[in-house]
């Protein structure tokens, strides 16, 4: 009997001290996130981390939890704040995060390779409106459970990683209005073009085929040779080959 409580003591320590350490982890994304990124209009002055139960953390701007009275971030929405700087690599520490929006900022720089390493359970990750830059990390295809993935209006070059066609969960995804090139991955075709106009590089279904030609690329070989001669050599010519008839 003795046993049997001193075992059920020791197991509710543990889960204790379990859920003070993904407390401890989820503020220090928090306060991570609050000291890397410039908030020109304070949008994130009422982040303070004096009180760190689930009461205060749950009810901070942009922060939801998975319930009033469990702080385990499961969602981070801060579009539109106007924030500038690098992708937070403080964001490792809100392992639970389901949703990322960080739309309609100032953020620059990569998209890092690690970002879902950091957050493997994310759901939706928006990136949109930024000026995010370099190339689409194949490593997002360890976002297993994304459903909705938008990068678009940033300067993203490079191809699209095959990688993500591999995203089987994915019904949401656009790229559109970047500095993207090369061929869309067929399993991505299924999208609808506008989610990748703006990048005068790709081709491929849903856009037009790799490698056609254009309506000016199809004249006939003749009448560009023809245009490309002044008028008056036209003239000329005409005159040469008509005399001989």
């Amino acid at each position: 009997m003795a046993a049997s409580a001193a075992a059920a003591a020791i197991l509710s320590l543990h889960w204790l001290l379990l859920f003070a350490a993904a407390v401890e982890d989820d503020v220090r994304c928090l306060e991570g996130v609050k000291s890397s990124l410039a908030d020109p209009h304070g949008s994130l002055s009422s982040w303070t981390f004096t009180n760190t139960s689930a009461s205060h953390i749950c009810n901070l701007q942009g922060v939801t939890c998975w319930n009033p009275n469990e702080n385990r971030i499961i969602s981070l929405q801060l579009p539109g704040f106007e924030l500038s700087g690098g992708l937070p690599e403080s964001l490792k520490n809100c392992r639970s995060l389901q949703t990322l929006d960080l739309s309609q900022n100032k953020l620059g720089g990569p998209i890092p390779t690690q970002i879902c390493r950091w957050l493997p359970y994310l759901v939706r990750l928006d990136l949109s409106s930024n000026s995010l830059s370099g190339s689409i990390p194949s490593q997002i295809v360890d976002c297993k459970f994304l459903n909705i993935l938008i990068l678009s209006d940033n300067k993203l070059s490079g191809s699209i990683p095959d990688e993500l066609g591999r995203l089987k969960r994915l019904k949401h995804f656009s790229v559109k209005d970047n500095h993207l090139s090369g061929s869309i991955p067929s399993e991505l075709s299924k999208f609808s073009s506008d989610d990748f106009s703006g990048n005068d590089g790709l081709c491929g279904k849903p856009l037009g085929p790799c490698g056609g030609l254009s309506k000016n690329q199809e004249e006939p070989l003749s009448l560009k040779l023809a245009a490309a001669i002044p008028s008056d050599d036209r003239q000329a010519v005409s005159s040469h080959y008509g005399s001989r008839t």
